[in-house]
């Protein structure tokens, strides 16, 4: 796999590279809440330009499914980008029409272009190869040089490498292609966590679904020491167990899934720990009232937010004498204040201990930052949630694959 550092060491001076970016980040408006993705951006942007390239970046934002949307716009983020790389950042209006070309045209070296939300053209996401084929040879246009020389693509948008879409997998096809920073470090860290890790090797799964990450669950029990479970899933493991869940967020279609788990979870010997205590409330509210009560005795009228008090305690302790954490997914509804007490305890416990410590990326990154807990308290923040749990349930990378020449 050629990288970034090879394609530098090449020289760049006045070539244009297609750098692949993940600035998916949550806006309120216009206003960007979250800007960890474009700062993870920062290194590979800024080495190129730096180095005299004309850096041409596509990304996405949200799902506008195929068709252009003001409030998926990617303007915001050129504006912010532009303020952390310390110089403008010229944005095209479309993505690969007119003013991709004008604006790609006036690049000078070591100048940033940042093109319209990728996903406002359908063929991004088409199950057609020759849909996404004809973008990919649109995009890979835009980057060719004078008298047809070819451009470069620089792969450095983690959170996307498990889809096939044109502007990861088909563009790097039609292009000399490189890992970015971000690809290889992230890849680099999911390795450590699949082949030996240090042990004890505990992993901390959490949000809404048991169903998101039915996967990854399967190929971890053959992996881990101990899987401890918190969040919305947690409420599916706790009816499977024979527990009254009152009315928490519950998915029956997958009891039998669920108990099969914890019948694997037995058999090899993998500890699972689940919440003995919860937050219920009788409304999903940040202001809502609340009490601790038993989580195998949730009563019929309340639903569980967060985990309680002692199974914040339990949580903290089973992630404290690890060599080796992999964390996705928050303990509770972080976002509400009365509600965000689990998912600050695993974080807390994971910024005291000394594990080599993986945050699997969206609403857990998301949850470290608002929360206001130092990201260098752990060994590595992952970009790309959905790519992450691919990997560690041992799929290929499609983006990640394609680069491997």
């Amino acid at each position: 796999m050629r990288t970034l550092d090879d394609l530098l060491s090449e020289g760049v001076r006045g070539r244009r590279v297609l750098v692949r970016a993940d600035l998916n980040v949550p806006l309120d408006g216009e206003r960007i809440t979250d800007d960890g993705r474009v700062r993870a951006s920062l290194p590979t942007i800024r080495a190129l330009a730096d180095a005299g390239a004309r850096v041409v970046v596509t990304a996405h934002l949200g799902r506008p499914k195929g068709e252009p949307k003001s409030e998926f716009s990617l303007a915001p983020v050129a504006r912010r980008l532009g303020e952390l790389l310390g110089a403008e950042v010229a944005f095209a209006t479309d993505l690969v029409g007119p003013s991709a070309k004008s604006t790609v045209d006036g690049l000078a070296d070591g100048g940033v272009a940042l093109l319209e939300n990728v996903r406002f053209d359908a063929r991004e996401t088409s199950k057609d190869d020759a849909e996404r084929g004809a973008l990919a040879d649109e995009l890979a246009a835009l980057v060719a040089g004078e008298n047809g020389a070819a451009g470069a693509f620089v792969s450095d948008g983690f959170g996307v490498v498990h889809r096939k879409q044109a502007s990861v997998y088909d563009v790097a096809k039609r292009l000399p292609h490189y890992a970015g920073g971000l690809v290889l470090a992230e890849v680099d860290v999911l390795r450590r966590l699949t082949e030996n890790p240090a042990r004890p090797y505990v992993v901390v799964l959490g949000g809404a679904k048991v169903s998101d990450k039915l996967g990854v669950i399967a190929n971890l029990l053959t992996k881990v020491d101990r899987l401890v479970i918190g969040g919305g899933m947690a409420y599916t493991f706790l009816k499977a167990q024979g527990h009254e869940v009152g009315s928490s967020l519950l998915q029956e279609d997958q009891l039998d899934t669920v108990r099969g788990f914890l019948a694997a979870a037995e058999e090899r010997g993998v500890e699972l720990v689940l919440p003995v205590d919860v937050l219920a409330t009788t409304a999903f509210a940040a202001d809502a009232e609340h009490q601790v009560v038993p989580a195998d005795a949730i009563p019929a009228d309340r639903m569980g937010l967060d985990i309680g008090p002692e199974s914040q305690k339990l949580f903290a302790a089973k992630v404290s004498d690890a060599r080796t954490v992999f964390w996705n997914g928050p303990m509770g509804v972080f976002e509400f204040e009365a509600f965000a007490g689990g998912t600050r305890a695993v974080a807390q416990a994971l910024v005291d201990g000394d594990a080599f410590s993986v945050v699997g990326g969206g609403d857990s990154a998301a949850a470290v930052r608002q929360l206001g807990l130092p990201e260098d308290g752990f060994s590595h923040i992952s970009t790309g949630g959905g790519a992450s749990l691919e990997f560690l349930e041992g799929k290929e990378l499609p983006g990640v694959a394609v680069l491997e020449d």
